[in-house]
């Protein structure tokens, strides 16, 4: 019953160690580590587009060159630092800890979900090393652009999918954990506010990912195969793909902000040596953001020709939800107000998100107004507003979050000088690169623009003004990088709470030890803060026994299966689909999939305590099948569109009802036995639950081989290249079948597992996710033969 196993040493220890660790502070350190550096490139492609844009008629960049950087600046910003910073690094760092947990609910899950964000960034930069170049088509690649343009869009769309896939993983993880990992007596009305962030946003992002799933799918499936929804010429809507495409990535703004609204409230607790104020209400103002963040995505559309009651409506519910985040920043102030303010570098950082983040949100109420966005719609008006929200907003968070955990995270103090030189170079750097965007918003200069004439009045000067701004920007990003590289080599070491804050991250070594606490919690929260608490209340903090810590072994498989799964992704990107490459590392990957399952993942047997009484997989299963959900709803709901708007019309030989039928009787059937299967296993009757699992398996072989048989006929008599409801039918019936495939080697994989011996009556983990996910799989279908086959 070791504790922790001695580490190896040396530069290929340390290498193996980061490769096979399911430890939720290394997998956060490396997320961190990831996404800040992600940072630091979009900064230095914000600089390549500074300096063309500082005068006018310039050659630094080409046109082509020009959209590449822009493209790559704005996709590595957003996707791979502001969203991954706030919620998987710091989350994965510090949620665990707040919550007394020892780890993540799925570990080796997690330790998957990083490697495979990792492949997404590099398949998105990678693109750069192959003919055709990187995508230049803005990181909204909006069609019919993007399914014209270079190669590089293929990269794009994979680097989203791959990415789309780790972020549903880690989400789900992360609200798993949240639900069923807090430390006993820590109800949700206890928990920090910054777990109620984490919680918040990741239950966002598996409601609205499905949207950019949709959009980013359907252009690689027209750029590799010609199957396409948009294409007016078989009477689809190019209007359709904004509308996937925004469902998700106006939430994202939100996603990406409310871990840092959390961060922000955090910071300015401790400093203020005050608690929250208004606790409860900042909580229902977070879930007022994840309600009213699904109903306001078309604001970005009132230019497209829609009707004035879509443009009221985007309109009364964009101008709505500054509500919710205005409470969210009244209280933070009001945290402050009266406070023994510690003027340290974190709460500058809070400081200046106050004042620039209530800039931006002033001017996206401007934006909902509709007669003003006709007039500001594409122009640098709406680049100056979005990056008060995101860079002055998320970014300033994400700061402050940086230097609040540098301490717990590295074990080392920071400069405090450095850090306020810092704070100081990045607002004013920020205020002069992005306040003379608003005037030449006004001025009329659009977005996107490469180059401009010298003789429109104002452009030069406030441009100039811009790149001189972003290059002290640039200086701040230098001494942000000294003060860190600092820190690591000599700085002084850091005491368990150097801040004194009262949740439980400090109540543990910096940096904390593998097991994470050395005593054991009381089971009495009296409020978010209970280092607070428990000293003015007498309560005595004993020590763990040892024989009660169990963590989890250090696993290969997760790194080796998102490394084929990201081979798979470049093959489709790089090559013709089909192509004999991806075939061989789907193979690879079914592999590593199969040896993961058959490793143990604790030395000896142990059982969980959970809060809610259902296992770590179920409860993780269980909230990733709300965005399976979410993306067969989102294309159905454009079929619906399509199909209702006489757009999508039948031909006249479609797929035979009775071979749905019987396929139906075989999904159906397959339900029935995986849950007797599943009964049998709690009854203790071991041969009947292998019996019936496998018969479950056959059904599902049987389901395949059918509709692989359909697929064939169906597509020798109508091509869904030129009929737009073929194109629907292969899309949304091929990605279910797609589902079988995953549900049917799920079941494999239990199956093997039962074999082994390694399913037991309180370890079925594995049964449990697959069956729930089977059960998915017959309900859509149901669904699917009633929309595609009966009407």
């Amino acid at each position: 019953m070791a504790i922790a196993a001695k580490p190896k040493t040396g530069f290929w220890g340390t290498l193996w160690d980061l490769l096979t660790t399911v430890d939720h502070k290394k997998i956060g350190l490396l997320y961190t580590a990831t996404a800040f550096f992600a940072f630091a490139l979009a900064g230095v492609f914000s600089l390549l587009i500074r300096a063309q844009l500082a005068v006018p008629n310039n050659h630094f960049l080409t046109g082509e060159q020009y959209n590449q950087v822009l493209t790559l600046h704005g996709a590595t910003m957003l996707f791979f630092f502001i969203i991954q910073a706030g919620l998987t690094g710091f989350g994965n760092f510090v949620v665990p800890l707040m919550l007394g947990a020892r780890d993540v609910a799925l570990p080796r899950v997690n330790a998957f979900s990083y490697w495979a964000f990792l492949g997404a960034v590099l398949l998105a930069l990678m693109s750069y090393f192959f003919p055709g170049g990187a995508p230049a088509v803005g990181w909204t690649f909006y069609y019919p652009f993007s399914a014209q343009s270079g190669s590089g869009v293929d990269f794009y769309m994979a680097a989203i999918l791959l990415l789309g896939f780790s972020s549903l993983l880690g989400n789900a993880n992360f609200i798993a954990t949240i639900y069923n990992l807090r430390a006993q007596g820590m109800s949700l009305w206890k928990m920090p506010m910054y777990v109620w962030s984490v919680f918040a946003a990741s239950l966002l992002n598996l409601f609205s990912l499905a949207g950019l799933t949709s959009a980013s799918l359907l252009i690689l499936l027209d750029r590799k195969i010609g199957l396409t929804w948009f294409n007016p010429e078989i009477g689809g809507d190019p209007v359709l793909f904004q509308q996937f495409f925004w469902f998700y990535s106006h939430p994202t703004v939100y996603v990406m902000l409310l871990p840092y609204l959390g961060i922000l409230a955090e910071v300015a607790s401790t400093f203020a040596k005050k608690p929250l104020f208004g606790y409860r209400q900042m909580v229902w103002a977070q879930m007022g953001i994840v309600v009213l963040g699904t109903m306001v995505w078309a604001h970005h559309m009132f230019t497209v020709g829609e009707s004035n009651l879509f443009q009221i409506a985007f309109g009364f519910f964009t101008a709505l939800i500054a509500v919710p985040t205005g409470v969210k920043l009244f209280n933070i102030i009001g945290t402050l107000w009266g406070g023994k303010l510690q003027m340290k570098t974190p709460l500058l950082w809070v400081l200046g998100f106050i004042f620039n983040f209530l800039l931006g949100g002033i001017t996206g109420v401007m934006l909902s107004m509709v007669p003003l966005d006709y007039q500001f719609h594409d122009s640098y008006f709406v680049v100056a507003h979005f990056h008060n929200v995101l860079m002055a907003g998320s970014g300033f968070g994400a700061f402050a979050g940086l230097y609040y955990w540098w301490p717990k995270m590295t074990g080392r103090m920071y400069d405090e000088r450095l850090g306020r030189l810092h704070f100081w170079l990045f607002l004013v750097g920020y205020l002069l690169t992005f306040l003379p965007q608003y005037a030449l918003g006004y001025l009329g200069m659009p977005r996107r623009y490469y180059t401009y004439n010298a003789d429109i009045a104002g452009w030069p000067e406030l441009n100039l003004l811009s790149t001189l701004g972003a290059y002290i920007l640039g200086l701040g990003g230098l001494v942000w990088v000294y003060g860190m590289l600092k820190s690591l080599r000599s700085g002084e070491k850091a005491p368990a709470n150097p801040w004194g804050g009262y949740t439980l991250e400090w109540l543990t070594d910096s940096p904390p030890k593998a097991h994470n606490f050395d005593v054991a919690l009381p089971k009495e929260f009296h409020s978010e803060r209970p280092l607070y608490d428990w000293p003015r209340r007498g309560v005595e903090l004993k020590p763990e026994d040892p024989s009660h810590i169990h963590l989890p072994n250090s696993s290969f498989w997760p790194f080796y299966s998102a490394a084929t799964l990201f081979a798979f992704f470049v093959s489709v990107a790089a090559l013709p689909v089909p192509n004999v490459w991806m075939w061989l590392f789907l193979a690879l990957f079914a592999y590593g999939l199969v040896r993961w399952a058959l490793e143990d993942e604790y030395s000896h047997p142990v059982e969980h305590h959970t809060v809610t009484g259902k296992s770590n997989a179920w409860m993780g299963m269980a909230w990733f099948i709300v965005s399976e959900v979410g993306l067969f709803a989102i294309l159905i709901a454009g079929y619906l569109y399509l199909r209702l708007s006489g757009h999508a019309v039948p031909p006249a030989e479609r797929p035979a009802l009775w071979l749905a039928l019987l396929n139906t009787f075989f999904l159906v059937s397959s339900s029935f036995t995986v849950h007797f299967a599943h009964h049998d296993l709690r009854r203790g009757r071991f041969s009947p639950f292998r019996f019936g699992l496998l018969v479950t398996i056959l059904l599902g072989v049987l389901f395949f081989l059918f509709q692989a048989w359909e697929f064939y006929q169906f597509h020798h008599h109508s091509s869904w290249q030129e009929n737009l409801w073929t194109a629907t039918f292969f899309t949304i019936v091929g990605l279910h079948g797609l589902h079988v495939v995953i549900g049917g080697f799920g079941l494999v994989l239990a199956y093997l597992q039962a074999l082994r011996g390694k399913i037991t009556l309180h370890s079925h983990g594995t049964l449990e996710a697959a069956s729930m996910y089977w059960h998915l799989v017959d309900a859509v279908w149901l669904v699917i033969v009633t929309l595609f086959y009966i009407w």
